[in-house]
């Protein structure tokens, strides 16, 4: 392999056009005591860790892997203690011989590699991966592996082949799974989530075994499969960390975690369920360190965010955000009081639970078993002068009543509603039991929307549509020359997708469509009328996506089955 140690790694980022003289000049004057010239370039905002890594592969020549791809031999843990590897950013990944491979994201970073050289009695070999992926590979081998030891338990994990990243570093042999204590093993559960950027955790118990499975961009894979034996004890700790009655288990519970993790705030929403073979358990993750605020931030397209804006800037009426469990509903809904939120204006929020806590804005949270309802909180709302109303979700007639009563008497209303497309949520506030003209009178606009998954921008490859492809396309009036195809890479380890943005349909309620729901007109009717006044589909929408190679038309045409 070509590889000039006399090179730094501030001389390949500037050959490579990743960073400026100027840059790096200012971090290794503003850097702090003991920090890498790569993690202050990081901090300073002026190179990410992947960029880091692809000019170090092209200069140097360094195979680039990806951790989770790779089989790690457990022999090799024990060659480096987790208090160095932590230190180091490293993670040892193999041993040929007399030679031990470790992962780094600095293989120019010498003092180190001769660290483990001395520690080691070993040749040293590099290869590349994103600090990211050696942290939580770090947090996985060594927290796992100490976690279900302490436990007795010896758990197999399958190989996991990596097909065209450094095969030389996979060996033929399986060794037992990593092991630790109740306490450390959830700890560990919480922290690979953070690191992986899962939205859910799900505890998945089965006659001998149970599964930890994680949810990342809306897809939930199995991360580890452990024996059934310390299911009960997992779930225990769960419940105390949550609140929650640790003595029962015949019946559903919910509960909430405030944590830290990795200095990050993070919030878990917990819910557990009986089942015949044993309490399961899913845990819904937010980050609060991440910064979702905004409308800009949800994929809107111009004319989507003119249109949006122009609705909740009203002075009164009420907007409601539709879509399944999981769209992103709340997410629209904090992003839209994140831009109202000023100081001439009161808005109160009711929430199930509060999910964010926003500066500048009364958040209430409801207690069902205190009676204190979407409804009965909405009622002492009114009596606190609000200006924008927030409520978590429309479940019911009641909220639903108090709501239209709220918009009409001069109060913005923002909230959700479980229906599959925007002229359906008026169809549902009727079937609630609203009458139309009541409907029609405060309903000023509806958003529905759907989450699909961004191609990876690393290894997505530019083809010509098929003719069916363009057949859908031509139907609804868009021409396309080319799309976008998923193949998968280490970046997006190996999905083909990294991320995920949202697809709209914007209802906007004007004076025609409000004559029409006063009138009982057809859904189909009121649909046809909206889509002549240039309301596009969520099919429509997700295939504007496609073309501009955001996303995948089975994205899209997963999220428009409805």
């Amino acid at each position: 392999m070509a590889r000039n140690v006399q090179k730094r790694l501030g001389d390949v980022l500037f050959e490579q056009g990743v960073v400026t003289d100027k840059q790096i000049n200012e971090a290794l004057r503003k850097r702090e005591k003991g920090e890498k010239i790569g993690e202050a370039l990081i901090r300073f905002g002026y190179v990410t860790d992947s960029q880091i890594v692809d000019a170090l592969e092209k200069s140097l020549g360094i195979k680039r892997i990806n951790i989770q791809l790779v089989y790690i031999d457990e022999n090799v843990l024990k060659l480096l203690d987790e208090n160095f590897v932590t230190k180091a950013k490293i993670m040892p990944i193999n041993i040929h011989g007399r030679r031990i491979v470790i992962a780094t994201n600095d293989p120019l970073d010498f003092p180190t590699i001769e660290n483990v050289r001395l520690r080691t009695g070993m040749n040293v070999e590099t290869v590349l991966a994103t600090k990211n992926d050696i942290e939580t590979a770090i947090a996985r081998y060594y927290g796992f592996s100490k976690t279900l030891k302490s436990l007795g338990i010896e758990v197999k994990e399958e190989k996991k082949e990596s097909e065209k990243f450094y095969e030389e570093l996979l060996t033929d042999t399986e060794a037992d799974s990593n092991e630790s204590p109740i306490i450390q093993l959830v700890n560990q559960i919480l922290l690979t989530a953070v690191k992986t950027d899962s939205s859910d955790i799900h505890i998945d118990p089965s006659d001998i075994e149970f599964k930890i499975r994680y949810r990342v961009d809306g897809i939930l894979s199995t991360e580890r499969v452990l024996p059934k034996v310390i299911l009960p004890k997992l779930i225990s700790r769960i419940k105390v960390m949550s609140h929650m009655d640790i003595t029962e288990t015949r019946i559903p519970q919910d509960g909430r975690i405030k944590t830290i993790i990795e200095g990050r705030p993070i919030d878990l929403r917990i819910s557990t369920l009986p089942t015949v073979r044993g309490e399961k358990a899913v845990m819904r993750v937010l980050d609060l360190s991440r910064d979702n605020a905004g409308l800009d931030r949800l994929g809107l397209t111009d004319d989507e965010h003119a249109l949006f804006s122009k609705l909740i800037t009203r002075a009164n009426g009420i907007v409601l955000v539709s879509g399944p469990t999981g769209s992103g509903k709340t997410t629209t809904l904090y992003a839209s009081l994140d831009q109202l939120n000023a100081d001439d204006v009161n808005i109160i929020t009711v929430e199930d639970p509060v999910e964010i806590e926003l500066e500048g804005i009364n958040q209430v949270n409801v207690n069902p078993e205190l009676d204190f309802t979407f409804a009965n909180a909405l009622r002492s709302i009114l009596r606190q002068d609000p200006n924008i109303i927030m409520v978590g979700e429309i479940r019911d007639t009641e909220t639903a009543q108090i709501a239209v009563s709220a918009s009409l008497t001069g109060h913005l209303v923002l909230s959700t509603i479980h229906t599959n497309s925007a002229v359906k949520t008026i169809t549902r506030l009727i079937d609630m039991g609203i009458d139309a003209f009541l409907v029609a009178s405060s309903l000023s606009g509806v958003v529905a929307q759907r989450l699909v998954r961004v191609v990876c921008p690393h290894c997505s490859i530019e083809e010509t549509p098929s003719e069916s492809e363009k057949e859908l396309f031509a139907r609804h009036k868009i021409s396309i020359k080319k799309v976008r195809r998923p193949v998968g890479c280490d970046l997006c380890g190996q999905k083909g997708y990294k991320g995920r943005t949202a697809v709209f349909e914007i209802l906007d309620v004007n004076e025609t469509i409000v004559k029409m729901v006063s009138n009982h007109a057809k859904e189909y009717e009121i649909l046809e009328q909206a889509r002549k006044e240039g309301t596009k589909l969520l099919i429509e929408a997700g295939l504007e996506k496609v073309k501009k190679g955001i996303t995948t038309l089975d994205e899209v045409m997963r999220i428009s089955l409805d």
